[in-house]
């Protein structure tokens, strides 16, 4: 007699076969339901954190009021102000105005909508709401004022010239120009804030009307 051991069908090879397969997968444990919940939470704070930054990062999220070219929070100074807006102040170092001192406008295009560019000449004019004093300043692309041979960032309602008819006209533009300028920074997406103290457009938004704001003119651009 044979002392060689008995070979199975190929049938009951693959039944075998199956059946320890079988056993070691009902032996494995599964994940710790701790686990689970450790990285459903983490995937959660990610969101969050992402979301929140996003939130934060640029212009207040809520609340904004677009008239124009121009854009404001009103209640940005207020005691009504909500968490995004608060956090968007302290990320940024600002001091807003509040609905008794004024409200500040700002403004990323021109009145038809285009973005801002460096290598275009601007006329910004002839009229601003009612108030008893306004500013207005011109910001390179990471929000610095910018700056000039003649050191000047902006103009103030006490200083700008104006025509016989009350009215003024700030050009804006790399190359110097006659009467209100302001250079254009080289790079980066500049902006306007024009902002006014002591007026009746901050103790509601409904008298914020577009045709009483400063137009944002393009003149030409260079190639």
């Amino acid at each position: 007699m044979s002392d060689a051991p008995e070979r199975l069908p190929a049938r009951d090879r693959l039944s075998a076969a199956a059946g320890r397969v079988s056993t070691y997968a009902s032996r494995r444990r599964p994940l710790p339901t701790a686990a689970l919940v450790i990285y459903a939470v983490s995937i959660a704070l990610l969101l969050g954190l992402w979301s929140a930054y996003l939130a934060v990062s640029g212009d207040y999220p809520f609340g904004r009021v677009r008239a124009g070219a121009w854009q404001a929070a009103p209640r940005v100074g207020s005691r009504d102000a909500d968490p995004y807006a608060r956090a968007v102040v302290a990320r940024n170092a600002e001091i807003p105005l509040a609905i008794g001192e004024g409200l500040t406008l700002t403004a990323t295009g021109d009145s038809l909508g285009q973005p801002l560019d460096p290598r275009c000449a601007y006329r910004v004019g002839p009229t601003t709401p009612q108030a008893r004093a306004w500013t207005l300043t011109l910001y390179d692309g990471d929000g610095r004022p910018v700056s000039s041979e003649l050191q000047r960032s902006g103009f103030t309602s006490a200083e700008v010239l104006r025509d016989a008819e009350g009215r003024f006209f700030v050009a804006i533009s790399r190359e110097p120009m006659p009467g209100n300028w302001l250079r254009m920074p080289e790079t980066g997406r500049p902006g306007l804030a024009l902002r006014l103290y002591d007026t009746p457009v901050a103790a509601g938004t409904a008298a914020l009307d577009a045709r009483t704001l400063p137009a944002i003119e393009r003149l030409d651009c260079a190639s």
